[in-house]
């Protein structure tokens, strides 16, 4: 078997020497992403922690908040509330997202959870905005999907952490590393549903449309997308909480939120910290599915 080994693939070498050369002729093109990504955490994150202002003080630096910060939570609670009942139209779902959330500030991890809540909504802006366009070109394209397919089984299959090492490369420490690792570990779910929901629109609904003269957009827009929707939200709903389950990964890139207590309790070897942090991330898992379940009706 020696024959077999002395003669090594160089996989390794040729992932390092193609990072190295992105890393050195893309400096710009990853700047770039880093500032919009960066903008768009901090924007989602200035709604969870900072009540909006009502003009800013003369001779002072800080704004005039509209509200006492401390009740802040409270007003963020009361708009997922309304958002649940827009989607779900039932009081004992809104009912558990308000008692989630109060669980929440009882056990002190507001602000790790709006870290969190900003990590994942702003991987489903990223995921669902590139997942949805590529998953219905791979659905009109089935070559282009027998190619595609290979590379999304790559992305949810390679471990997470390896995820992690590129990351670093290209961004640095922080939270822009942890939203990239959390987006290509997430990004599969989405295309494949949509390409999933548009190719099983029902072939009758296809030719009545074409029949009365429907164009390719308009087949696209008024059939094949409605036909699609509940596969989906349900790529949707898989970013939600496939983009929860990553929380403590990104968390050792530096990504704020819940899971740092997750891996200062495992540094500490601390039981109560871990399973108190722990069960605050099933608890938001739990809230962020039910308010999206009627999507998958």
């Amino acid at each position: 078997m020696e024959w077999l080994t002395d003669t090594k693939i160089p996989v390794g070498r040729v992932a390092g020497d193609a990072f190295e050369w992105l890393q050195t002729n893309g400096a710009a093109v990853f700047d770039s992403i880093a500032i919009f990504l960066e903008g768009l955490i901090d924007a989602l994150l200035a709604l969870f922690l900072t009540p909006p202002s009502i003009g800013w003080a003369t001779g002072a630096e800080d704004y005039v908040p509209a509200y006492p910060p401390e009740y802040h939570p409270l007003v963020v609670i009361a708009a997922f509330t309304a958002l649940t009942w827009f989607l779900q139209r039932r009081w004992q779902t809104c009912l558990l997202v308000v008692l989630g959330f109060l669980f929440v500030l009882n056990q002190g991890y507001w602000e790790e959870t709006s870290e969190s809540l900003t990590l994942v909504l702003s991987s489903c802006v990223v995921c669902m905005g590139l997942g949805v366009p590529i998953g219905i070109a791979v659905a009109h394209r089935p070559r282009l999907y027998a190619w595609v397919r290979p590379v999304l089984d790559l992305m949810q299959t390679l471990p997470t952490f390896v995820y992690l090492i590129p990351a670093i490369i290209f961004f640095g420490i922080g939270m822009v590393p942890g939203l990239m690792a959390t987006v290509i570990f997430v990004l599969p779910a989405s295309i494949r549903l949509t390409q999933l929901g548009i190719s099983n629109t029902p072939q009758p609904l296809i030719e009545a449309a074409q029949a009365f003269g429907a164009t390719p957009r308009q087949l696209l827009w008024k059939v094949e997308l409605p036909s699609a929707l509940p596969q989906i939200m349900t790529g949707l709903n898989q970013t939600i909480m496939l983009s929860l389950s990553m929380v403590v990964i990104a968390a050792l890139v530096g990504a704020d939120g819940l899971g740092v207590p997750v891996v200062r309790a495992l540094n500490q070897v601390n039981t109560s910290l871990g399973f108190e942090s722990g069960f605050v991330i099933v608890v938001v898992a739990i809230m962020l599915d039910r308010m999206l379940r009627r999507g998958e009706k």
